[in-house]
């Protein structure tokens, strides 16, 4: 009998021991919590331009200069129109009437540059012409005659200055250009604004402050 009892005994041990290993045997059936996702930063995006990091005891990096606009090239001084009595006071008396003609002929014919002279006429008045000098009954003349020293400021007086010279005399062109030199065909005279230097034929023009014209045809 009390084999019996220890032999119950051990089987049950044995038993409780296989139950106990099976349980420990067995899977864990808890449910596993998914972990966190971690957010990520974006990266950020290179400066194209970045600030050098400064070096201690090493100059200061020069900024580079903003490049200045080119100033525009100012045009050329355009004299002043002469006033409209320039030279009465030294014409004297008798005043001249407006001038109403500029005879402009060819003066010299070189073997390659020709001058044309340019004389500016008043009239007709025919009482002027006489008080002047010219007696031959003409209505149309010259402010003063040949070499009366005060020709040269009558006739500022009725010519005015030359537009691109500003000197006294009328303004000559060549067709509706200036005379500006060889390039233009022609040029002022150096000392004499009512004479021009013609290198080329063509019309030419010579035209006073109160816009009357004299021209000639050249066909050198």
């Amino acid at each position: 009998m009390a084999r019996n009892l220890t032999t119950r005994a051990l089987g049950a041990t044995l038993a409780a021991s296989c139950l106990l290993a099976w349980a420990c045997s067995l899977p864990d059936e808890t449910p596993t919590e998914p972990e966190p996702v971690q957010s990520v930063a974006p990266t950020p995006t290179a400066n194209p331009n970045p600030t050098p990091t400064p070096i201690l005891g090493a100059p200061a990096p020069k900024a580079t200069p903003t490049p200045e606009a080119s100033p525009e090239p100012s045009p050329g001084a355009t004299p002043e129109p002469s006033s409209p009595t320039e030279g009465a006071s030294e014409c004297g008396s008798p005043t001249p009437p407006p001038l109403s003609r500029l005879n402009v002929k060819v003066h010299l014919r070189g073997e390659k540059t020709w001058v044309l002279d340019s004389t500016p006429i008043v009239g007709p008045d025919v009482a002027y012409c006489a008080k002047i000098g010219f007696t031959d009954g003409r209505s149309y003349c010259a402010v003063r005659l040949e070499g009366n020293v005060e020709r040269e400021a009558c006739e500022l007086y009725i010519t005015g200055r030359a537009v691109d010279t500003g000197r006294p005399g009328p303004t000559w062109y060549r067709g509706a250009s200036f005379c500006t030199g060889a390039a233009s065909g022609c040029e002022n005279h150096a000392e004499n604004q009512y004479q021009l230097a013609v290198y080329v034929g063509g019309t030419y023009r010579a035209c006073a402050r109160n816009g009357v014209c004299g021209e000639e045809e050249v066909d050198k």
